[in-house]
């Protein structure tokens, strides 16, 4: 054990920034993806849907990257614990995000209908698996797994999936959906429009009972549980409570039109539950169901303190220039998107799936967008 004060401590606050700003930016994107099959009535409509995160969503996954090598780099056992006892798991999320980016740009490589809608398929399962299986992961480590040191994890893939981590996945995933209708109502206009809210306004009250659940289950489990110098068990409790007060503010604000305020009152939501969990961990990283003593703590899974200062230093000099580009992305693509004046849903196309003329698929990413063929309001 180590001074609290430390670069260990700062070190597991920053991984936990950066797993927030994760699944805040991404979170969206699993959403629209969800979202889609149910949203878009023609192919113009797909076409929109994509191109509302198609700037966004490589950039975004930035992130994960991001966290994942933080991991390593400054909490080597945890990195190995988490990656070799949850591989089959992480494996498919993996997949799952690879299949998702073909999705994008595979999608308008044939003008035929049936190839669009199978990628459509493919984006959509691409999206919902990891939404899915993140909050079971994060829902595990917060309620404890076997492990046993030095073995690390021994519980295999069905120790990772129980009532309790299987809740924490339906709590990711509409609370993703959720955060999707509205960042899809922020960037499109009329009739598309009015179902992404209508959507949302449907998701709310199920997101919030969820959460309520999820948090109370997690509260109830671990407060039977000896866990000494960790924070006091009133602060996840009260971030849960600020997530739920967030989905209700963002249902609140995205219904009367404010879908601005709606997007971040969500984005509140995600932080407060992503702050929920790590704030429980504090400071393990990887919570013991077996013993106390063999949980995994931000001394007994960290580098040496040379190493956590010296990336520190380059996070300080980097990171600015990362949060200055992304938000210049979002400010370059601010605009909503709306169909070709005078096309209607459903009308012209092959096939009448309303593929007109004029708008082309940009979920490539920004730096291959034709947004001059997208309309624009």
């Amino acid at each position: 054990m180590g001074s609290v004060a430390s670069f260990n401590t700062v070190w597991f606050s920053l991984i936990g920034l950066l797993w927030a700003g994760y699944f805040v930016l991404e979170g969206f994107d699993f959403g629209v993806g969800v979202l889609a099959p149910f949203l878009a009535k023609d192919d113009m409509d797909h076409r929109l849907i994509l191109n509302a995160i198609g700037p966004f969503w490589d950039g975004n996954e930035v992130w994960l990257l991001v966290a994942g090598g933080a991991t390593f780099a400054a909490f080597p056992t945890w990195y190995a614990a988490l990656f070799s006892g949850a591989y089959l798991a992480l494996f498919v999320i993996l997949v799952a995000l690879i299949v998702r980016n073909v999705a994008f740009e595979f999608r308008s490589k044939r003008d035929s209908l049936a190839w669009r809608r199978g990628w459509d398929i493919a984006h959509f399962v691409g999206s919902l698996l990891p939404a899915l299986l993140w909050g079971v992961a994060f829902t595990d480590m917060v309620a404890g797994l076997d492990i046993v040191l030095p073995r690390g994890y021994i519980g295999g893939f069905v120790g990772l999936v129980h009532p309790l981590a299987l809740l924490g996945g339906v709590a990711s995933l509409v609370v993703f959906t959720f955060h999707g209708a509205v960042f899809l109502s922020l960037k499109t206009t009329g009739t598309l429009r009015t179902r992404t809210r209508k959507a949302a306004k449907v998701l709310a009250l199920p997101t919030i009972v969820i959460v309520a659940g999820l948090v109370a289950w997690v509260a109830a489990t671990v407060s039977g549980t000896s866990r000494p110098g960790t924070l006091p068990g009133t602060v996840p409790v009260a971030l849960g409570i600020v997530a739920i007060l967030g989905i209700a503010l963002s249902a609140w604000r995205t219904a009367r039109g404010s879908e601005g305020w709606g997007f971040m009152g969500a984005a509140l939501s995600i932080l407060a539950l992503t702050g929920a969990v790590f704030t429980e961990l504090f400071p393990r990283v990887m919570v013991s169901s077996v013993s106390a003593v063999d949980s995994l703590t931000i001394w007994n899974a960290a580098s040496a303190d040379y190493t956590l200062r010296v990336m520190l230093i380059v996070a300080a000099i980097f990171t600015p220039f990362v949060l200055l580009y992304q938000g210049w992305t979002f400010w370059v693509f601010r605009q909503r998107l709306s169909r070709p004046e005078g096309d209607e849903v459903g009308s012209g196309g092959i096939d009448g799936s309303g593929i007109g003329p004029g708008v082309s698929d940009v979920a490539g990413g920004s730096t291959r967008a034709p947004v001059g063929d997208i309309v624009t309001s």
